[in-house]
């Protein structure tokens, strides 16, 4: 996983980490299982200081999306694939959206406009999802005819 952070971005550093991994997790580069980098070397690898990752992870385990052990490190607990998401997650999250969906039309964005950018990123999502269908497709297809051969 590769995380770019915009050093002179009005977004707080812990933020840009939180939302990269949360977009890593949404095109499917990152799955439940997924161990991440410990607070320290990701500290180290974008020279920031690892409280700042530790309150990006702190967020992603309130938020649901990793689980934080001692032993193991931070694993990413639920992608895509994992099901409908916890309560209060939906409405949670429909107010975040409500917000987003204000600030555009408060700067005069028109429907059309929010819908055909929403859809096209949506579909960065599906697109990923799609690839790794085919590919596992694929793979389940060489699998079956390796086997007929043996």
């Amino acid at each position: 996983m590769q995380l770019s952070l915009d050093a002179d971005s009005e977004t707080p550093i812990y933020q840009q980490i939180r939302d990269r991994i949360v977009e890593a997790i949404a095109t499917g580069e990152l799955v439940a299982g997924s161990a991440l980098p410990s607070t320290r070397q990701l500290g180290t690898d974008l020279a920031i200081n690892f409280h700042t990752v530790n309150k990006a992870y702190d967020l992603l385990r309130q938020e649901g999306l990793i689980r934080v052990n001692r032993k193991s490190g931070a694993v990413v607990r639920r992608d895509p694939r994992s099901g409908p998401p916890e309560a209060p997650f939906p409405d949670d999250w429909q107010a975040r959206l409500r917000t987003l969906l204000a600030e555009a039309a408060a700067q005069g964005v028109d429907q059309d406009e929010v819908r055909r950018r929403v859809g096209g990123v949506l579909d960065t999502f599906t697109a990923r999802d799609l690839t790794e269908t085919e590919t596992e497709t694929e793979v389940e297809a060489e699998t079956k005819t390796e086997g007929a051969r043996a």
